[in-house]
């Protein structure tokens, strides 16, 4: 996972995470990336400094072995750089548990996503529905009532 720091055509400041900087820069294109200050959809990356977990950051100690015996034992029990940060785990383990959630308790219908959340906007008792809608789609959901939330992408297991 990615944390960018983003800003909108109006100033406002705030972050957002991506799979990759690939992901990141196709939901730009879709429009899919909104400031949650005023909805803009022209967004930009701010300059930003690369986040190095440190061990003061980690608050991890150095063990009483010596420095070539721990993390380099083969690979075994040897822990990733990027899987330090608690946050980030607890970022991408939520990710997962909610993308779970909403396939066991909602049917997925793709690009027709816009059209069948409409339809069971008015239905009681309907069953969620999950899928894929353009910026334009989402902003014509919201202003015909039917509420709609974007679902994280899931983080990308080689991350």
């Amino acid at each position: 996972m990615i944390r960018y720091d983003l800003t909108c055509e109006h100033g406002h400041a705030f972050d957002a995470w991506f799979a990759s900087s690939a992901a990141y820069d196709e939901q730009v294109a879709a429009g899919l990336v909104q400031c949650p200050v005023c909805g803009s959809p022209e967004v930009r990356k701010q300059l930003m400094s690369p986040a190095v977990a440190t061990r003061r950051d980690t608050g991890a100690r150095p063990s009483s072995s010596s420095s070539t015996e721990s993390g380099r034992e083969s690979g075994r029990n040897a822990p990733s750089p990027a899987l330090l940060d608690e946050r980030a785990r607890a970022v991408r383990e939520f990710i997962g548990k909610l993308h779970r959630h909403v396939r066991e308790n909602a049917d997925y219908v793709g690009r027709a996503f816009a059209e069948e959340a409409r339809k069971r906007a008015r239905q009681e008792d309907a069953r969620p529905v999950w899928g894929e809608a353009s910026a334009e789609e989402v902003s014509d959901l919201l202003d015909s009532g039917v509420e709609v939330l974007p679902l994280p992408p899931l983080p990308d297991k080689r991350n």
